[in-house]
């Protein structure tokens, strides 16, 4: 088909984050965008629940959080084989082992689109065409096998 758009290989997101006016835009943009938000979540606990059950495509997780860290998060991630992008004000100095990149914040709902977009070409094997300001994706991703 002349207009078909290339399948997605993200649907299901998680966010973890613990500013709730964030999460909260973060949630209502992504499901507008006809993303599948699988749980908006604010600790490193509930995070690694989510992750067990399964079913995430993406995980969009702050640095700093209520119980713990968006590190802790990125490593249970990284051992079930699910991505992450960090969006945070700064980025921890491992952070390119831990994720498959990160957004600076403060970000606008049009930088958060196309880094998800960014990272689903990333993870198809394509360099990304547009790359928000603020976006920093890591050439080698962690290994995503379980």
């Amino acid at each position: 088909m002349l207009f078909d758009k290339t399948r997605r290989r993200i649907s299901n997101i998680l966010i973890v984050e613990d500013e709730p006016l964030v999460a909260f835009d973060n949630e209502h943009l992504l499901q507008s965008l006809g993303y599948t938000v699988v749980g908006t979540i604010d600790t490193a606990s509930a995070a690694r629940a989510a992750i067990k059950a399964g079913g995430i495509d993406l995980i969009l997780s702050d640095i700093r959080l209520r119980d713990s860290n968006g590190r802790d998060v990125a490593i249970a991630a990284q051992k079930a084989g699910v991505p992450v992008l960090f969006v945070t004000a700064s980025c921890p100095i491992d952070a390119p082992s831990l994720a498959l990149g990160c957004l600076a914040k403060p970000y606008s709902q049009n930088d958060l689109r196309r880094a998800i977009e960014a990272v689903d070409q990333h993870l198809s094997g394509t360099k990304p065409k547009r790359v928000p300001t603020g976006l920093t994706i890591y050439s080698q991703p962690p290994s995503l096998a379980p």
